[in-house]
């Protein structure tokens, strides 16, 4: 099964051959999907991937090797040429303490996880020419999930308040930190530890993250929508305030980048 919300995404028409893939049941407590973009671009050629992630850690096994990357705090961008593939695995933030234990020092930057046999496994399930591409991504991610589950414990009492926090900022009705204790049934200040130590990232960063991605969607989507009545659905007080947060993490305002989206 596919899941195809590609908000981070921002402009998926450049995108090559993408897919996400639900993980098995024992893993859903520490891999929200993975992720599998496969790209043969002709000679010379490179598509240009501009990115505004969750606000979450992954792992990622790509042909040059398996790397724990941190959260993000800004847009990123990727350029691709000639042929190639990854296989990550947005994790949930229960599996953070075990794969990247200190997740604020890893903001914007990623480390090494010196793992051959999985490097060599993974390689093996993705350049697999007798099998279709449906099977080889399959194999990829049985072999991913099988070494996910063998050092992911099930999460204790903090890792599973830290997954319900992560599904509560998703919610669009949050639009504010102050919001997340009542819903969650905890403090503010235990709240906040657990950003700092399951996220890397303040509660407050990671809701303006969702609003900003799910304005971006919004503008790519709906080219009715005014950025006035857009900058009030996603909880801001005023236009300016929006325009003023879109430009400074993406780069660009609300109607430049809907005109640049719809090239």
């Amino acid at each position: 099964m596919e899941e195809q919300d590609r908000r981070g995404i921002l402009y998926p028409q450049r995108l090559p051959e993408f897919h996400r893939l639900a993980p098995p049941p024992a893993l859903a407590h520490a891999v929200h999907w993975f992720w599998i973009p496969e790209w043969s671009l002709p000679r010379g050629a490179e598509s240009r991937q501009e990115l505004l992630p969750y606000p979450a850690c992954n792992l990622v096994v790509e042909p040059a090797g398996t790397t724990a990357v941190g959260p993000t705090t800004r847009r990123s961008e990727r350029v691709l040429t000639g042929s190639g593939w990854a296989v990550g695995a947005l994790l949930r933030p229960a599996a953070v303490p075990a794969l990247v234990p200190d997740p604020a020092r890893c903001r914007d930057a990623e480390r090494p996880v010196p793992d051959a046999a999985l490097l060599e496994e993974v390689t093996r399930a993705m350049a697999d020419p007798e099998a279709p591409g449906d099977a080889r991504r399959a194999r990829a991610v049985e072999v991913l999930s099988r070494w996910l589950l063998e050092r992911v414990p099930q999460p204790g009492a903090d890792g599973a308040l830290a997954n319900e926090l992560a599904e509560a900022i998703a919610d669009p009705a949050v639009t504010r930190a102050d919001q997340l204790p009542a819903l969650l049934h905890a403090s503010a200040r235990t709240l906040q530890r657990l950003a700092e130590r399951f996220f890397g990232l303040s509660l407050h960063s990671m809701i303006r993250r969702r609003r900003l991605q799910e304005g971006a969607q919004r503008l790519r989507e709906d080219a009715g929508l005014g950025i006035a009545a857009l900058a009030s659905e996603l909880g801001y007080a005023d236009h300016a305030h929006f325009t003023s947060d879109f430009k400074a993490l993406l780069g660009v305002t609300p109607s430049e980048y809907r005109a640049r989206a719809q090239m």
